[in-house]
């Protein structure tokens, strides 16, 4: 397996089950869930749930929507750890939110926690595997949101595939290796 992996694919397109195969089912692998949880929302609880239902018990879990910097857990990794990270849209989402920039806020400072998070993939010690959404690849979003979504969504894609040794497409379930 390389030292950095990037998994991408649109929704239900099986990115998630694929990255999880790529861990071995011992103590080394820290599941770093990005979500944040949504009591009020049952499909969203029920998706997180399917999730942790599907990973080892033996891996750990650290979540970022709450607790450590994304970037932060990169960092601090030993070398004999694998991180699978799960997934850059929740994360980016959660970056968008904390700048106000739904509502027009600046984007500066989602840049330079991109920026700081691709520095941070690059340096880790640990061996890692991002999942992340595709984007771009059909209807034009109709909404100001939507649109500003997929375009932050495709710069931290393309940002963090510059630093990854192997990046691959899920596309109705089959992995296309792009590099």
């Amino acid at each position: 397996m390389s030292r950095r992996t990037l998994v991408l694919g649109g929704a239900r397109s099986g990115k998630s089950a694929h990255a999880e195969g790529l861990a071995p089912a011992d103590p080394s692998v820290t599941y770093v869930a990005t979500a944040r949880r949504r009591a009020d929302d049952a499909d969203w609880e029920a998706r997180i749930a399917e999730h942790a239902h599907r990973r080892p018990e033996c891996w750990k879990t650290v979540e970022t929507a709450d607790g450590p910097a994304l970037a932060d857990v990169l960092a601090e990794a030993s070398e004999n750890e694998l991180l699978l990270v799960d997934d850059l849209a929740t994360w980016l989402t959660e970056e968008l939110d904390a700048a106000g920039a739904w509502d027009g806020g600046p984007r500066e400072p989602v840049h330079a926690e991109v920026e700081r998070l691709a520095r941070a993939v690059n340096d880790t010690k640990a061996r890692v595997v991002l999942v992340s959404a595709e984007v771009g690849l059909g209807v034009h979003p109709a909404t100001p949101s939507g649109r500003l979504f997929r375009d932050e969504l495709g710069r931290l894609n393309a940002r963090v595939a510059e630093v990854c040794d192997t990046v691959t497409l899920l596309v109705a379930g089959i992995p296309l290796r792009l590099r």
